[in-house]
C-alpha cells in the first residue's frame, strides 16, 4: 500500500473505533482494534493504562451516560498518527444533567491495531462537577 493508502486506513480505522466503542456501545470493539501491547498514555484517572482498563472505563460511562454519543469534527492522518477533535455528549442518568465535552486525541498505529493514545478532554472540570469517576 501507498503511504496514503495507510494514512487513509489508518483514519478509518479510529473513525470506526470510536463509532463501534463509543456510539455502539461495543466493548469487544477494543479487542478488534487495540494491540495486545495497547497504551492509553491519558487512560482513568489520567494515568498509563491498557486494553482492560480502558474497557472497565468505557462500561461505567455507558452506565452512567446511557445516550453518550461522540462526533468526529476532524480527523488528520499523517504516517503512523491520527489525530482527532470530537465532541461528547451525554446525559447523567443519577442526575438528568446533560453535558458535552471536547476532546483532542492522538493515536499511533501499527500493522492495522491501535498502539498508543494520548488524549485532552476540555473541560475537564464539567466532567469532575458531575460527580463521575472511573
Amino acid at each position: 500500500m501507498s503511504g496514503r493508502d495507510v494514512e487513509a486506513a489508518n483514519k478509518a480505522l479510529v473513525l470506526a473505533h470510536f463509532e463501534a466503542f463509543v456510539n455502539q456501545r461495543d466493548l469487544a470493539a477494543i479487542d478488534r482494534n487495540m494491540a495486545a501491547d495497547f497504551c492509553d498514555h491519558d487512560g482513568p484517572g489520567g494515568k498509563p493504562a491498557g486494553i482492560a482498563e480502558d474497557r472497565a472505563m468505557m462500561q461505567a460511562m455507558h452506565e452512567r451516560l446511557p445516550d453518550l454519543k461522540v462526533v468526529v469534527h476532524d480527523a488528520i492522518a499523517e504516517d503512523d498518527k491520527v489525530a482527532v477533535r470530537n465532541v461528547w455528549t451525554a446525559t447523567d442518568a443519577r442526575t438528568g444533567k446533560q453535558m458535552a465535552f471536547h476532546g483532542f486525541v492522538l493515536w499511533r498505529i501499527r500493522d492495522g491495531k491501535i498502539v498508543e493514545r494520548w488524549a485532552t478532554v476540555t473541560p475537564l472540570h464539567e466532567i469532575a462537577a458531575s460527580g463521575i469517576t472511573w
